[in-house]
């Protein structure tokens, strides 16, 4: 900001409804001046529209896909060539979304920027999400379907096969985010999944990198871990199942020496923190000033359905994260939230609270904290 933009800044600061008239009349400049100047204070992102919203310390925009998960558990084990008895549910799902609604309900200042399609799903996205989120970034888009998740859950309710109908994704370009700039730009934080093209995520990495804003990135799955941009240097977070792992190491990860090698040479690249699930063994961290560990994943015989558990995991990382917590903490609180999930039929739990995630973390690592 330039002195004028400054001093205007700070008067909007102190009250968010002043007139441009009465802003030219305490710095004596005309309404058209301070109009051109409060056009390019919106424009960097440091006010937000009418009623000159200003920029949250801590608000976090989550990026990428929003469907509809569908979800067809076995109710025997599964054979082939034939027809197999299931119980199937519908929710809402997308990385992002569930990432944002997740954060929602932990009380943090979240928005989505995402597209759906002009249909029932679509407007129920949206609707049932602006009840934790703010959606004002996302757009309905006529002519498209909204993305589509139908997992196949055997009887445990660990996944078999997941099937994915994200073709609306791939009509977003960059004049799309470039229109919706000003919110990016007003965040503390970018969280980014790998829905959307390559080239759009390429460019948000980079002019959040040039403007200073952190970015972190969940993949989706391995087909669209191509969609990275092939230098990853200066991305905050990136969390990785251990399959991507091992396409983005070069490595076969089946051990604790290997996932640490795995979780090094990610690191090598650039990345400040990296983040590796490993199922029910649950998870190593490491970051680029030395903190690493591994922390342990839930019993098996307390797990309802996994379905969403790596996504509420990296929204409690990310909460750690815009908090200041150490990348350790952090990550107790992702694991707290994916415990929390695990043991619930929807992919975000309907139990999850600020108050509920502290008792499970408690719960969980007490001895660690003790």
């Amino acid at each position: 900001m330039n002195e004028k933009e400054s001093q205007i800044f700070h008067l909007i600061k102190e009250n968010p409804f002043i007139t441009q008239n009465e802003i030219a009349g305490k710095l004596n400049l005309s309404r058209s001046a301070i109009a051109g100047y409060i056009s390019s204070l919106t424009k960097q992102g440091k006010l937000l529209g009418r009623a000159y919203i200003l920029p949250e310390d801590k608000r976090i925009v989550c990026i990428g896909g929003a469907n509809m998960d569908r979800k067809s558990m076995l109710e025997q084990v599964f054979c082939l060539e034939t027809s197999n008895p299931v119980r199937t549910t519908s929710t809402l799902g997308g990385v992002a979304r569930n990432i944002a609604e997740n954060l929602g309900r932990l009380g943090a200042d979240v928005h989505l920027l995402t597209i759906v399609g002009d249909d029932r799903e679509g407007k129920e996205v949206l609707a049932r999400t602006n009840e934790y989120v703010k959606i004002l970034p996302s757009l309905e888009v006529a002519g498209q379907s909204t993305g589509t998740y139908t997992a196949i859950l055997d009887e445990q309710g660990n996944m078999a096969v997941a099937l994915a109908d994200m073709g609306i994704y791939d009509t977003v370009d960059i004049p799309f985010i470039e229109k919706r700039w000003s919110h990016i730009a007003a965040s503390a934080m970018v969280l980014l999944d790998t829905n959307f093209p390559k080239e759009v995520i390429g460019y948000i990495i980079e002019r959040c990198t040039n403007e200073g804003i952190p970015v972190s990135v969940v993949p989706v799955s391995i087909p669209k871990l191509d969609r990275l941009p092939e230098d990853l240097r200066d991305l905050e977070w990136l969390i990785l199942n251990r399959e991507e792992a091992e396409v983005l190491s070069g490595m076969t990860v089946n051990n604790d020496d290997s996932v640490q090698l795995a979780a090094s040479r990610i690191l090598a690249q650039g990345i400040r923190n990296v983040v590796i699930t490993r199922s029910e063994k649950g998870l190593y961290y490491a970051n680029n000033t030395g903190e690493s560990g591994f922390l342990i994943g839930q019993p098996a015989d307390s797990v309802v359905d996994v379905t969403g558990a790596g996504d509420s995991l990296a929204s409690g990382i990310m909460l750690g994260a815009i908090e200041g917590y150490s990348i350790l903490e952090s990550c107790q609180y992702g694991m707290a939230c994916a415990s929390m999930t695990i043991r619930s039929s929807e992919t975000v739990s309907p139990a999850l609270n600020r108050p509920s995630l502290e008792k499970e973390k408690e719960s969980l690592f007490q001895k660690e904290t003790n």
